[in-house]
């Protein structure tokens, strides 16, 4: 049986669930994966059964949500009063906005409340909280040159 080492490129495909079981990506529409081990370029839980795995193979990894997107933080949910927004196109929820965090960097915060004066966004990540699990299978290896 081969199986990966770090520095070797793994194809996968994969699906990945909530706790709930909700579907909420997959290759099946971007088609596999091409990923280089010891890079970080995964979740180190799925890495490491990957480096166990030979081509064919299919294995469940579950990610707790603090090694994932962590927890949801209320502090990341701000009310925007409306006059520091666009007028068009008008604030509706599951609208993204760009802002800029206290480091500097940009922060991705989504509109859950409409009001007539503010709306509400969360600037936690959408899989905050959640534990999730990666259904992987190993399609083929190329080793480090």
């Amino acid at each position: 049986m081969t199986t990966p080492n770090s520095g070797d490129t793994v194809t996968i495909d994969y699906i990945v669930k909530k706790g709930d079981g909700t579907v909420v990506g997959n290759t099946e529409q971007t088609g596999p994966q091409e990923v280089k081990l010891g890079e970080n370029q995964i979740f180190p839980q799925v890495e490491a059964a990957l480096a166990d795995m030979a081509v064919g193979d299919e294995q469940s990894v579950t990610v707790p949500s603090d090694n994932a997107f962590g927890p949801r933080r209320d502090e990341a949910i701000v009310d925007i009063p409306r006059t520091q927004l666009p007028a068009e196109p008008a604030p509706q929820p599951g609208m993204q906005l760009q802002a800029q965090g206290p480091n500097g960097q940009p922060v991705v915060l989504t509109i859950v409340e409409v009001g007539e004066e503010t709306v509400k966004a969360d600037g936690n990540h959408p899989l905050a909280g959640e534990d999730i699990t990666f259904d992987v299978t190993l399609r083929a290896i190329k080793a480090a040159a």
